[in-house]
């Protein structure tokens, strides 16, 4: 279907063919630092990220970002399992946080948390992983409790998606 030329409905189908794009995507079965992949019912999706792996880089987080690419986020590693709560104190865009075990299966996700809000955001009490992504993207996946994470920083012994398998 072709949008009308000047048509307001032109930004929200390229948005779905990217969403589109995401889920036709393979995942690939190397783990690197620099991606998350997910998958569950609803199908599979990789996240090109960042890390926040110490207390500097976690307090920090998204802050002050103006956008973010649609098929990025961060991944928030903590040393072990412990309660974890969030705040959108200067982050500028709305964004979506997965919060996931010691296995990597996803415990929560907080849908579209609302910039600037400084409302905390309970993740649960053994949360190990949080990654965030743009607002409204986990509902548009179909990303919720039960989805898989695959990283190299999950505990391989333990991880519900290994490495080394598909």
């Amino acid at each position: 279907m072709r949008a009308p030329r000047g048509s307001r409905a032109r930004p929200l189908i390229a948005a779905l063919a990217l969403v589109l794009a995401l889920l036709a995507l393979p995942v690939a079965a190397a783990c690197s630092d620099g991606a998350v992949d997910l998958r569950g019912e609803w199908g599979s999706a990789r996240f090109s990220v960042e890390l926040a792996d110490t207390p500097e880089r976690r307090a920090e987080g998204l802050m002050h970002r103006t956008h973010m690419p649609l098929s990025a986020g961060m991944l928030f590693v903590y040393p072990a399992p412990q309660p974890v709560s969030f705040w959108m104190r200067n982050t500028l865009i709305s964004l979506d946080m997965i919060f996931m075990d010691a296995t990597g299966r996803v415990s929560r996700v907080h849908h579209e948390a609302v910039p600037h809000d400084e409302t905390p955001i309970h993740g649960g009490d053994a949360v190990q992983y949080v990654l965030e992504i743009n607002g409204g993207l986990a509902a548009r996946l179909g990303i919720d409790a039960g989805s898989e994470m695959r990283h190299p920083r999950l505990d391989q012994d333990i991880a519900a998606w290994p490495c080394d398998r598909d």
